[in-house]
C-alpha cells in the first residue's frame, strides 16, 4: 500500500478483502472527434450549432483545474477536449479572439501561469488568442442570477457572453458538469455546496445549488456541456500493472528495489513517485444541458471504474498518497490527509457506505502538522481553533476569525487557498465521520494533531489492526484499498 511516499506490505487474513479498481477499459482513438460530435449530437437540448448565434459573439469556455483524478497524468485528455469545443465555437463563426477561457477553481488556491498553461496543449496554446480568466470569489463585480436565503453571483463572463460552454470530467456531483458553475460562484455558494456521496445527488446541497445555478444561467445565455468518462491510469515502465494485476503487486514487493527505495528520503521517493509515467484515456464523452451529460457521465464512470463490496465492512485501511487535493501539489498537512482518506475515498460510494455503523477507519499516514509556507497559511488557523478537539462552536468562531482581509488578499493574490478552504475540507469529512465509531492514524508521528481532530494515533499499522480485532467477539471483516487511484465503491447488501 502507498502511504505518504512509502510502500507498506501488507499481508492480509483470509477473511480479509483487498480492494482494487478494476484495469482500465478501452479509450476511445479520437478524443477531440469525441467532443466535437458530442456537441453536434447531444443527449437531450439543442447542439451546440444551434446555440451560437449566427452574427456570431462572445463564448465563455468554463473549466476546472485538473486536480482530479488522483494520480493526475502529464498529458491530461481534458486538454484534447478544450481543444475540440474552441475549434467548433470558431468552426461556428466565434473567432478564439472572442472566446474567454474561465478557469473555475473556487476556494481553491487561484492556478498560477504554469497550471493554466497546462489546461491546453503547447501548441493550442500557441494559436488560441483569446482571454483567460481566473475565478475569483471575492471579486466586487460578480453577478447575481439566484436569490433567495442566500444570493448566489457569478463571474460575469458567464452571463456576459453569447453562448456558455462547460467542458470537465465527471469525477463526482461536486467535481465537474454543473459543478464547474458552482466554481465560478461566490464564495456562500460553495461553503454550502457539501454532499453525503460523492457519487449520488441525494443528500447533495452541492448538487442542489448547481442545479438552481444552471437553471438560472440558461434563463439568461444559451448553455451546453461536454462531459468525459475518464478511465483509471495505466502505469508503465516499473509501475506498470499496478495496482490492477497480481502479477506486478508479486513484482513490486519482490523486486530489491523496494528495500533501497524505503532508506532514500522523503522528498527523494515522492519525486521519483512524481515521475512515474502514467497513460490516461477517455472511455466516453457526452454533451448537453451540463446536468445531463453530467450525470450520465458520472453514472457511465461508475460501471467502469468502480468495485462492488458484498456487504459492509467492519474497517476499512486506507493508504494517504503525499499529495493535496488541488494544484499545485505540495505535501499535505494533517487535515488534508483526513480529506483525502475520509472526505474523497470514503465518499466515493453508491447504494451504502461501505462501513458499517460504529466501524472503523485506519488512515496510513505520518500525519505531520507540517504546513507549506505561504500556500497552506490558512490551515494554521484551523488547528489553532481546533487545539482543544473539533468543537463545532469553537470551530466556527475560528471560521470566523480567518476571513480577514490579510487571508483574502493571500487568496486573491494567488498565494494561499482562501481562508474558509479548511473548513470546507473538514465538512467534507462529516458524513464519513458520523458513520465511524472511530478513526485510527497507523503510524502516526504527531498524536497531538490527531486528537485535535478526534483521531486515535497508533505507532504503525500492526498496531491499529491488533486494536480493531480486539474491538470485536470475532474476526472482523477488514477491507484494504489499494490507492491511488480512489476508485468508487458499490455496496451490495441483503436488502438490495
Amino acid at each position: 500500500m502507498l502511504a505518504g511516499s512509502r510502500l507498506v506490505v501488507v499481508t492480509a487474513d483470509e477473511d480479509e478483502l483487498v480492494l482494487r479498481p478494476p484495469p482500465p477499459a478501452a479509450g476511445v482513438a479520437d478524443v477531440r472527434a469525441a467532443v466535437r460530435d458530442a456537441l453536434r449530437f447531444p443527449l437531450a437540448g439543442e447542439p451546440l450549432e444551434a446555440l451560437v448565434p449566427r452574427r456570431g459573439g462572445r463564448a465563455t469556455i468554463v473549466v476546472e483545474p485538473p486536480s482530479l483524478p488522483l494520480p493526475g497524468t502529464d498529458r491530461d485528455p481534458r486538454q484534447d477536449a478544450i481543444a475540440a469545443a474552441v475549434d467548433e465555437l470558431e468552426r461556428l463563426g466565434i473567432s478564439s479572439g472572442y472566446q474567454t477561457l474561465l478557469v473555475a477553481g473556487g476556494l481553491a488556491r487561484r492556478p498560477g501561469h504554469d497550471v493554466v498553461a497546462n489546461l491546453v496543449s503547447p501548441d493550442f496554446g500557441r494559436r488560441f488568442h483569446g482571454h483567460v480568466e481566473v475565478h475569483d470569489v471575492e471579486r466586487d463585480d460578480l453577478v447575481e442570477v439566484v436569490g433567495g436565503g442566500f444570493p448566489l453571483r457569478v463571474h460575469p463572463s458567464l452571463v456576459r457572453a453569447d453562448v456558455v460552454v462547460v467542458v470537465t470530467a465527471a469525477e463526482t456531483v461536486l467535481h465537474g458538469g454543473p459543478a464547474a458553475l458552482v466554481g465560478a460562484a461566490n464564495r456562500e455558494a460553495l461553503r454550502s455546496a457539501g454532499a453525503w456521496s460523492l457519487l449520488e445527488t441525494t443528500a447533495s446541497q452541492g448538487w442542489r445549488t448547481a442545479l438552481a445555478l444552471e437553471r438560472a444561467l440558461v434563463g439568461r445565455v444559451p448553455l451546453i456541456g461536454a462531459s468525459l468518462v475518464l478511465n483509471h491510469p495505466r502505469a508503465t515502465g516499473a509501475a506498470r500493472g499496478y495496482p490492477y494485476d497480481d502479477e506486478a503487486l508479486e513484482r513490486i514487493v519482490d523486486s530489491p528495489f523496494r528495500r533501497v527505495f524505503g532508506l532514500l528520503p522523503g522528498s527523494v521517493r515522492a519525486t521519483i513517485l512524481r515521475s512515474l509515467p502514467l497513460e490516461r484515456s477517455v472511455a466516453a464523452a457526452f454533451a448537453g444541458p451540463p446536468s445531463v451529460a453530467h450525470a450520465e457521465a458520472l453514472i457511465r464512470g461508475v460501471e467502469l471504474r468502480g468495485a462492488t463490496i458484498d456487504g459492509e465492512l467492519d474497517a476499512i485501511c486506507i493508504g494517504v498518497p503525499r499529495t493535496t487535493p488541488s494544484l499545485p501539489r505540495e505535501r499535505p498537512n494533517p487535515l488534508l490527509v483526513a480529506q483525502l482518506g475520509l472526505g474523497l475515498a470514503l465518499r466515493l460510494w453508491r447504494d451504502a457506505f461501505p462501513v458499517r455503523e460504529g466501524g472503523t477507519a485506519i488512515l496510513l499516514s505520518r500525519f505531520q502538522r507540517r504546513f507549506a509556507h505561504p500556500t497552506q497559511q490558512p490551515y494554521r488557523a484551523f488547528f489553532a481553533a481546533a487545539r482543544n478537539g473539533p468543537d463545532p462552536e469553537a470551530l466556527g468562531r475560528g471560521e470566523q476569525q480567518a476571513v480577514d482581509a490579510r487571508a483574502v488578499e493571500a487568496y486573491r493574490a494567488g498565494r494561499t487557498v482562501h481562508p474558509l478552504q479548511p473548513f470546507v475540507d473538514w465538512n467534507s469529512c462529516a458524513p464519513a465521520l458520523s458513520s465511524l465509531g472511530q478513526v485510527l492514524v497507523a503510524g502516526c508521528r504527531d498524536a497531538a494533531a490527531a486528537r485535535s481532530l478526534g483521531f486515535v494515533p497508533t505507532h504503525g499499522l500492526g498496531a491499529a489492526l491488533t486494536m480493531t480485532r480486539g474491538w470485536t467477539d470475532r474476526p472482523p471483516r477488514i477491507g484494504f484499498l489499494l490507492s491511488p487511484p480512489y476508485f468508487p465503491l458499490r455496496v451490495s447488501t441483503p436488502s438490495r
